[in-house]
């Protein structure tokens, strides 16, 4: 990570989640408190950070947390004109990659039931729905939803 890292992807999930799915300003501050969570927790050897970037501008990120022995999926964004290429795949298998790297037993990760693309990727890398909750954490109704993944 480097400085404005964090801001921007903060920026990202707010505007992106606004514009497609009406979330509220909850959602950005949801993420604000997850990411600096993260880096106060930061470990090297148990967490990960991938960024895509295209001309020095960041398109991508994902983030995989230490949660004891699982590991947490958080923060998966593509910018739009960045989705369809690949990347989506390229990041899961990387995420995958370093679980087994780091011999994690399993990986969890919420999202909501509005958020189908993201659902059918996780579930092609082995994820299984698992649980399924009303919220109106971001600002509007939603189904929040749980996703684990057993190695």
């Amino acid at each position: 990570l480097r400085p404005g890292d964090i801001g921007y992807v903060i920026y990202m999930h707010g505007r992106l989640y606004k514009k497609e799915y009406n979330y509220g300003i909850e959602f950005e501050t949801y993420v604000a408190t997850g990411l600096a969570e993260f880096y106060q927790q930061y470990d090297p050897e148990k967490d990960r950070v991938w960024i895509c970037e295209y001309k020095n501008k960041t398109v991508g990120f994902l983030l995989l947390v230490h949660r004891g022995d699982a590991a947490q999926l958080r923060y998966f964004i593509l910018k739009p004109k960045y989705r369809g290429l690949g990347l989506g795949n390229k990041l899961m298998s990387l995420y995958v990659d370093h679980l087994k790297k780091c011999k994690y037993k399993t990986s969890y990760l919420w999202t909501t039931d509005e958020l189908l693309a993201s659902a059918h990727l996780y579930q092609k890398f082995g994820f299984k729905l698992t649980e399924q909750k009303p919220s109106a954490a971001f600002g509007k109704s939603v189904k929040e939803q749980r996703y684990d993944l057993v190695l």
